[in-house]
């Protein structure tokens, strides 16, 4: 296959042979970002297509600088955010405190016990605003701060939507270990 660079100059010359290899190259990895924001697998197809096209449409932004890969999947978490930003209400939740933000060891023991795929699946059942607040935190590594400023909310309001989002995944991680002990 050839390297990353000839098939960004073929890319930018509207190339669609290169488009396609680019494409390829990356949708997979794309894909499971959209898939971390997106409601349900119909909206993470519909972000994935329009995130390409807006990589092909800004392609000759890029400045070489850092990862293209990094560059394509801020493209992607932020048409994903875009997406569900008019969706978002600010929920009035009271702020709880900073001790929220650490896991406990009963928390670390009952996430050893089931798979990723069941942890992303129960990622996705959170709420809009809590599974927004919570990709950012955890998976993007945004601070609390940077996330107020993405989602249009306060710092207070980013704190206890991850502190909700983690006490839910608690939730549904003990149910299901509990189903799971049981069953055997």
């Amino acid at each position: 296959m050839e390297n990353l660079q000839e098939i960004l100059k073929g890319c930018l010359k509207n190339n669609r042979e290169k488009q396609s290899e680019l494409y390829q190259m990356f949708a997979s990895k794309m894909y499971g970002v959209c898939l971390r924001y997106a409601a349900n697998s119909h909206d993470a197809q519909d972000i994935l297509q329009d995130g390409f096209v807006k990589v092909f449409e800004n392609l000759n932004k890029y400045r070489g600088e850092g990862s293209f890969e990094g560059w394509m999947k801020r493209i992607f978490v932020n048409l994903a955010l875009d997406k569900y930003r008019s969706k978002i209400t600010h929920l009035s939740v009271d702020e709880m405190e900073n001790g929220a933000d650490v896991a406990t060891d009963s928390e670390a023991s009952a996430v050893d016990s089931i798979s990723e795929k069941e942890i992303m699946a129960l990622i996705k059942q959170l709420p809009d605003q809590y599974r927004l607040v919570f990709n950012l935190y955890v998976m993007e590594g945004h601070s609390h701060h940077e996330i107020a400023e993405i989602l249009n909310i306060g710092i207070s309001t980013s704190r206890s939507n991850l502190a909700r989002a983690k006490m839910i995944l608690k939730d549904k991680i003990d149910y299901q270990t509990k189903w799971i002990e049981k069953a055997i």
